[in-house]
């Protein structure tokens, strides 16, 4: 293995490319047109243009991808997290070009990414589970089915992905359909396929993992488990390990369950096998990620092993440095820094960033896709960071938490950061008898009185590079321009003043908003009108599905009266403040 492409973006590109270099093996990014100066492509030597800003059109496109590879000469490919890595075609296509993959077999993939086939894999090896469908649910009425028998609540899940992307939990029996829809949505702008199926939903669970490393000589260890139970749109914000709070017979059925499961899978590099644990104790079975993990990093602290380097031994026929399950060393938490603001509900907040201020100390690690400058656009993942503290024990590692959260600044756009100081704070999450939050707590029980960031980012526009040859020694080469600039360098050429951005509003001309007007909050796409141009609808009603940084957001009624035409059409793209539709007063 001499070069490595990484076909990924923001903090995982950049976490790969240092592990590829504490190794000795040369690496290659790849980047949109809305990346073209991300961290990630600022630090490479080589990087290649996907073109174009969407998922579909440049990280989940894999001829682009395997394009780059062949241009660089790179003979293997990280997929990372997201994106493409759990994607068994992709997988395929890399061996097929006689490229190395760092990752599970696609066969491994096809059968533990569908969490169907990898539901009948745990029963077959007597994981803990709660019942679910035996297949697919092609239809809403089939979740109505099964529903009926054996009751709500239920949670549809996307049968090829994770990262909480498909996943909709139904508490009522009218909710059915739309969750239905929404789960499919997803999926298909997250996986790019949209199956999904349905299991019974366990209330206010714990969400315990265990990291699984296995190599091609049949070695299988267990390097630690996680709790992950801290999460808002079944999407993680904070995570540690070790799982605290468990029983030793609770730990064994975990960590034998779990290699069993992926011995009969014939798994081989890094992967998680997930499970949900009641609060009575009781655990099920919940999924296997098929990846390296966003939270991979508790685990690295807490175990001494650099599982990305792992994944690059183990995909170069190397065996495990040791076949026996690790034993945590301290105790290590990792605090999402998302670009979202909890003081709104945790809206999606991209933007520029002006100040990004890390903090630092014993224990205090950054992995970051980002500094201060860059722009975070609503095409992706909301997250910016990820600050990982560890200490000795889990009290010391809280006090360090709090000290690296309070020196942690950043300005331009909203984050999760008043979050994470409340979090450390309350006796739920720190108390040293038990574990009092689960994964709806944020939802249920967390008292949310963080005030919405004053914050007002400015509306991102949709990226735009114009591509053009130039001849560079007789030889043709493409060269790539953001259209903006390109612009004004042909103004200044005319003896024009450069242009001002259109992005910025002025004050002096906004013209005051409507009171029957009813706006977006977000910078997104519009995914789907809820409610007819022409009918009545309620104060709180919800009446269109945005989309930004891969989540759905419902946008309510801010009055009841009668919803007139739109104005913004499906696919059409939102920024914060503007008009979507009119709500006129029924008297009028």
């Amino acid at each position: 293995m001499q070069k490595v492409l990484i076909a990924n973006r923001g903090e995982i590109a950049v976490r790969i490319a240092r592990a590829c270099e504490d190794m000795g093996i040369a690496w290659v990014g790849v980047y949109s047109d809305a990346d073209a100066d991300a961290l990630h492509v600022r630090g490479s030597t080589e990087a290649y243009a996907l073109q174009g800003n969407s998922p579909a059109e440049s990280y989940l496109n894999i001829p682009k991808l395997l394009t780059a590879a062949r241009l660089s000469g790179a003979d293997a490919v990280h997929p990372g997290y997201g994106f493409l890595s759990e994607n068994a075609d992709f997988a395929e296509a890399v061996q097929a070009a006689g490229l190395t993959w760092i990752g599970p077999s696609p066969e491994s993939i096809r059968i533990l990414g569908n969490k169907v086939s990898a539901r009948a894999i745990a029963q077959s090896v007597g994981a803990p589970m709660v019942p679910g469908s035996d297949g697919p649910v092609e239809y809403a009425a089939e979740v109505r089915e099964f529903a009926a028998e054996h009751g709500l609540p239920i949670v549809i899940k996307a049968a090829f992905g994770g990262g909480g992307r498909g996943l909709k939990v139904v508490w009522e029996e009218d909710a059915i359909e739309e969750a239905f829809d929404s789960a499919v949505r997803e999926s298909v702008v997250a996986f790019g396929r949209g199956e999904c199926f349905v299991e019974r939903f366990l209330a206010n669970p714990r969400h315990i993992e265990a990291q699984v490393l296995a190599d091609n000589h049949g070695n299988v260890i267990v390097a630690g488990t996680r709790d992950c139970s801290l999460q808002r749109r079944n999407q993680k914000l904070v995570e540690e390990a070790p799982a605290p709070f468990l029983t030793e017979a609770q730990l064994e059925r975990i960590h034998s369950s779990a290699k069993a499961i992926c011995r009969a899978a014939g798994y081989t590099s890094a992967g998680t096998v997930e499970y949900l644990v009641a609060q009575d104790g009781a655990m099920s079975f919940l999924e296997v990620n098929t990846r390296l993990q966003v939270e991979h990093t508790i685990t690295e602290e807490t175990s001494g092993i650099d599982l990305v380097q792992a994944q690059l031994a183990i995909a170069a026929g190397e065996k495990l440095a040791s076949t026996q399950d690790c034993l945590p060393r301290g105790h290590s938490f990792e605090f999402r820094i998302n670009a979202e603001d909890p003081g709104r509900g945790f809206l999606p907040a991209p933007g520029a960033l002006s100040v990004f201020t890390t903090p630092t100390g014993p224990g205090v690690r950054i992995d970051s896709g980002y500094t201060a400058g860059d722009t975070v656009p609503g095409h992706y993942d909301s997250l910016l960071a990820k600050l990982i503290v560890t200490g000795v024990d889990r009290e010391q590692a809280l006090r360090r938490a709090r000290r690296a959260l309070a020196e942690f600044r950043i300005e331009g756009v909203a984050t999760v950061l008043p979050f994470h100081r409340a979090v450390v704070e309350s006796a739920d999450f720190t108390g040293s008898e038990r574990f009092g939050v689960h994964t709806n707590w944020i939802e249920t029980e967390f008292v949310n009185d963080i005030p919405a960031d004053t914050q007002f980012p400015i509306p991102l526009a949709e990226a735009q590079r114009h591509s053009f040859f130039i001849d560079v020694d007789g030889r043709r080469v493409q060269l790539g321009m953001p259209t903006e600039l390109l612009s004004t360098l042909i103004g200044f050429g005319a003896g024009q003043h450069p242009p001002t951005s259109p992005l910025v509003p002025d004050p002096a001309t906004s013209a005051e908003v409507p009171e029957d007007a009813l706006l977006s909050g977000i910078a997104g796409t519009v995914v789907k009108w809820l409610v007819d141009a022409g009918s009545a609808v309620s104060d709180g009603e919800p009446v269109v599905i945005l989309e930004a940084m891969k989540m759905e957001t419902t946008v309510a009624a801010h009055r009841s009266g009668i919803l007139g035409s739109y104005q913004v059409q499906v696919g059409e793209s939102t920024v914060p403040g503007l008009v979507l539709a009119m709500i006129a007063d029924p008297a009028s």
